[in-house]
């Protein structure tokens, strides 16, 4: 399974910013797929994951409302569409993909390396005040 993150950029405060991630992998919607971030000095945390079984979505409180997650089966490809983004949104963003029967159970825990094996390179999101 390979992983290909893109679409970070310079943006304005209250501005917008789409993610991609495409999957390499026969079996990609079985997959669950996350997105998380690594700001300077701080540990690397999960935002928002999507299930490979009925697709359901996850978000951490603080993006709920102004991101969303999707999936295109047929492109292999997972999007984070974030909007009202804000300089606390600036980071280090990559995708990653969990093949367990326990797909986005964990991805906001600290253990989300127990599950998600597979990662993009990072995109680098920077919001300005």
């Amino acid at each position: 399974v390979q992983l290909q993150a893109s679409g970070g950029g310079l943006v304005q405060a209250g501005g917008s910013l789409r993610l991609s991630c495409v999957v390499s992998t026969f079996s990609f919607d079985s997959l669950a797929v996350g997105w998380f971030r690594q700001a300077p000095g701080k540990e690397r945390e999960g935002v928002s994951c999507i299930s490979g079984k009925d697709y359901s979505t996850y978000y951490i409180d603080s993006v709920k409302g102004r991101f969303t997650i999707s999936r295109d089966n047929a492109k292999n490809t997972v999007y984070l569409q974030m909007n009202s983004l804000k300089p606390e949104d600036t980071a280090v963003y990559y995708c990653s993909a969990n093949r367990g029967y326990n797909q986005c159970a964990y991805y906001n825990t600290k253990t989300f390396l127990d599950d998600f094996d597979y990662w993009a390179q990072g995109t680098q999101v920077t919001v300005s005040s």
